[in-house]
């Protein structure tokens, strides 16, 4: 049954049965996508319940969520949330942020595989940009950064260290 939430859009919640391994392990928190439901105890290990939000702009989350005070209810776990100008990331979310492995995808082709903290691309990931020229290694708050590999449009691949758009030292790997 829909909820009305306190941000305008609609809310439709579904309990899942807790995981074995309890719902600290199972679980991932957010903060935006939000709805308000009757007053009530919040227990003390919030179940996990599946949630289909529409937020005021048209933006949409399916997916996982615990409620966080009584009335409250925040991403948790996997779920996919997608834009209406057409991006869209399926995965992990904690403290209503990507938080863990996801993808990201942008409407202009461009696609992110990897860990994510805090809505940044952060650890091990590749990007593929839209021209097919793709960037595998590390990352640090959306910024290249570490040992990677680049490899370009014509399929050649480069390894090195990045630091962000500087990437001295690049070496060419030799197909034998």
């Amino acid at each position: 049954m829909p909820l009305p939430s306190r941000l305008g859009g609609h809310v439709r919640t579904h309990p899942r049965p807790r995981s074995p391994v309890g719902p600290a392990a199972a679980a991932a928190t957010s903060r935006g996508a939000r709805g308000s439901v009757p007053s009530e105890e919040v227990p003390r290990h919030p179940e996990v319940y599946k949630i289909c939000f529409i937020f005021p702009n048209g933006d949409k989350y399916e997916g996982d969520c615990t409620r966080i005070s009584p009335g409250v209810f925040e991403r948790n776990g996997a779920g996919v949330h997608i834009t209406p100008n057409g991006i869209t990331y399926i995965g992990a979310w904690k403290d209503d942020k990507m938080n863990g492995i996801g993808r990201l995808e942008h409407f202009s082709g461009a696609v992110y595989e990897g860990e994510f903290k805090d809505n940044m691309y952060h650890g091990i990931g590749t990007y593929t940009f839209p021209n097919g020229a793709k960037y595998t290694g590390h990352f640090v708050e959306n910024r290249v950064e570490g040992k990677g590999e680049y490899t370009d449009i014509h399929g050649l691949e480069w390894t090195g260290t990045f630091h962000y758009t500087a990437a001295p030292g690049l070496k060419l790997k030799l197909q034998m």
